[in-house]
């Protein structure tokens, strides 16, 4: 039988303050970045699209992933150090596996594509009449809020209950029938 040492109150509380400061930090590093890419795309400005688009890949990648990493980090830890466990609950095994997922996203994916469509602002500050930033760059601004509102309403209404049942069987009261009559 294992034994998982579970956290303090006060410990407790204070993971969970980090965890929920840095999915908010998450959340408003990648609304900042949806604001910069639809004012790169929606502006006649070449100028303030070329800016914009840069200003992305100067303030938005690691940051977010930064929060993403502290954010999983300290899920983890409070997943371990309570009764919700890691993987006990559908809505925390899914939480984990969104933040691994789009943390490795943030890294692998976004990252190249937005030093590129840097690089294409860099061009349109120069006078570039080619150089056009790729409308595809809009779709993490819609996924990437959309999956993080996801995870906090699975945060608040903790959803579905356990992934399995408990392995231990439910205590039953037994009647004893001998000297009841």
């Amino acid at each position: 039988m294992t034994t998982t040492r579970k956290l303090s109150g006060r410990a407790r509380k204070a993971v969970l303050l980090v965890h929920v400061l840095s999915a908010a930090a998450w959340l408003g590093i990648d609304l900042a970045l949806g604001i910069l890419v639809v004012v790169a795309l929606s502006t006649e400005d070449a100028n303030t699209a070329g800016v914009a688009i840069q200003a992305i890949d100067l303030f938005a990648i690691w940051p977010m992933f930064g929060a993403s990493v502290v954010c999983m980090i300290s899920g983890v830890v409070l997943g371990v150090g309570s009764k919700y466990g890691l993987v006990k609950y559908w809505w925390v095994a899914i939480k984990l596996f969104m933040n691994v997922g789009m943390s490795l996203l943030i890294a692998f994916s976004l990252r190249p594509g937005v030093a590129e469509a840097a690089k294409i602002g860099k061009r349109m500050l120069a006078g570039d009449p080619t150089a056009v930033i790729p409308s595809d760059i809009m779709h993490p601004v819609v996924v990437a809020p959309t999956l993080l509102l996801f995870a906090y309403i699975l945060s608040v209404f903790k959803p579905w209950g356990r992934i399995r049942k408990s392995a231990q069987p439910a205590k039953r009261e037994r009647r004893d029938l001998v000297g009841a009559v």
